[in-house]
């Protein structure tokens, strides 16, 4: 489904947010993963794949992650070559809205991005779905870099699955990232050029809002580029 269609209704979207099919999981801190990658010594700036509906929300909760040095918008998960928006909307391709987290591990840790990620910038039991936006290229995807990533990733999963973090099954994928393309350029920092744009304000600003208020020690307001 392409926002577009979306932005046009500003009580529509109201509705949709706030329909109790889509707002079953309230955002909540998460038990931190017992598995994690801590920084081995000498180590060098990480890159982490995530995917969890619109990438514009997930660009604006991860930019605001303390140790996060950048945050792309773009596509993972599928096979052609310099995708376009209208082609990952179109459903047919694969790939996933996704974004690239570039990140120094002496600060942030990977299991303390997922946190973040299962904590407020998606709802893990929506599948193919999150939020209004709806099909394969909005899923709930973690796009590993490596198999040490995959290893963490999976273990969290059966973690928090463990604990009954959630009332309904987490759908999240683990897949490894093949490749990454960057969004188109109106796509990247939306959210801090936009902040007024009814989409934004329904259904971004308070996942960054979220992070603020339940994980105050990884937000930053500083804006990683």
């Amino acid at each position: 489904m392409i926002r577009s269609l979306l932005l046009a209704s500003i009580s529509a979207l109201a509705l949709l947010a706030c329909s109790p099919a889509l707002a079953d999981q309230a955002p909540r801190v998460v038990p931190a993963p017992t598995l994690d990658m801590p920084a081995p010594a000498g180590a060098g700036l990480q890159t982490a794949g995530l995917a969890g509906g619109c990438f514009w929300g997930m660009e604006g909760v991860f930019e605001h992650v303390r140790g996060v040095r950048s945050v792309v918008s773009g596509y993972s998960g599928g096979t052609m070559a310099h995708p376009t928006y209208e082609d990952v909307g179109s459903e047919t391709t694969g790939y996933a809205e996704s974004v690239q987290i570039t990140y120094d591990p002496r600060v942030v840790t990977y299991g303390q991005l997922l946190r973040i990620y299962f904590s407020v910038a998606t709802d893990p039991t929506q599948l193919n779905r999150q939020g209004p936006d709806s099909g394969t290229s909005y899923r709930g995807d973690i796009f590993a870099a490596n198999a040490d990533q995959a290893r963490v990733a999976r273990a969290y999963i059966a973690q928090l699955t463990a604990a009954h973090a959630y009332s309904a099954p987490i759908v999240t994928r683990v897949d490894m990232l093949t490749r990454f393309w960057p969004a188109e350029d109106y796509h990247q920092n939306y959210l801090s050029l936009h902040p007024d744009q009814p989409y934004i304000v329904l259904n971004d600003l308070p996942k960054q809002r979220n992070l603020q208020r339940l994980l105050p020690a990884m937000y930053t307001p500083t804006r990683a580029p």
